[in-house]
């Protein structure tokens, strides 16, 4: 595949792929966990719940300013990358000891654990093809 047209497939994929945080960190931080399953949650869960779904705001965002330039921004997004798979990890932890999640918190997982790593993997291997040198954070 040309290199240019890669980089732009690329950069499609890792923007969709911030909807999942940016959708879901902007429902946590208007809603609550209430949005989850329609119930209230304790004030201390409450709170708790809406400053990680602020994190995963943030980090939507954050993979969003790699699509510009993506085969520049290796670093950024291995560092992100590493912050989502050890969430998967922590997800796959509860699956195991706690038991299996609701469909959607499955989804989460295999984006997690599979499409991350892959689109930090696919972002190495286009920057390698364009030549870019990987900058600063």
């Amino acid at each position: 595949m040309n290199p240019t047209i890669e980089k732009r497939a690329l950069q499609i994929l890792v923007g969709i792929a911030c909807l999942v945080p940016l959708s879901a960190g902007s429902l946590g931080v208007l809603h609550g966990p209430g949005w989850v399953k329609g119930v209230a949650a304790p004030t201390d869960l409450d709170s708790h719940f809406r400053y990680l779904s602020g994190i995963f705001l943030g980090v939507g965002i954050a993979f969003a300013s790699c699509v510009p330039a993506i085969e520049r921004k290796g670093p950024r997004l291995r560092m992100l990358g590493c912050f989502v798979v050890l969430g998967g990890l922590a997800r796959l932890f509860s699956l195991v000891s706690v038991g299996v999640p609701s469909f959607g918190h499955l989804f989460g997982l295999c984006m997690e654990l599979g499409v991350t790593p892959a689109l930090v993997a696919w972002q190495a291997h286009v920057a390698h093809r364009i030549g870019s040198s990987s900058g600063p954070l």
